[in-house]
């Protein structure tokens, strides 16, 4: 089983930056899909940004393309979630998530394949 803790969030005006972490253990050299959701008030949560622990390309839904970057700190075993140029739109409760499962840049998941969660932090952003 993977636990995940994530970190970072808060209330940032519309143009600014955030990075949300999220503290990683317990999947040791298995090969999952590791990546970010969030979830917007009275919808349904949506798959942001992850990639397969074992190799390939990066996957991002199309709203956060070119704003948001995701990267991984194996060292300290922690996932990152950069956003940049944030818009209103972005205000959610943001998720990591461990699934054992593939991903890439042209597939996700459903998420129903994602077995780990963590407990979500919440990003406000304002105009």
């Amino acid at each position: 089983q993977v636990q995940l803790a994530e970190s970072g969030g808060g209330s940032v005006q519309a143009g600014g930056s955030l990075r949300l972490s999220c503290a990683a253990s317990g999947y040791g050299y298995s090969t999952i899909c590791l990546g970010w959701f969030r979830q917007a008030p009275g919808k349904e949560r949506e798959g942001v940004a992850g990639f397969y622990t074992g190799g390939g390309s990066t996957y991002y839904t199309d709203s956060v393309k070119g704003r948001f970057t995701i990267s991984q700190d194996n060292a300290k075993n922690t996932l990152y979630l950069q956003m940049n140029s944030l818009k209103p739109e972005d205000t959610a409760v943001y998720y990591c998530a461990a699934g054992d499962t593939y991903c890439s840049g042209t597939y996700w998941p459903p998420e129903a394949d994602f077995e780990d969660w963590g407990q979500g932090t919440q990003v406000t952003v304002s105009s």
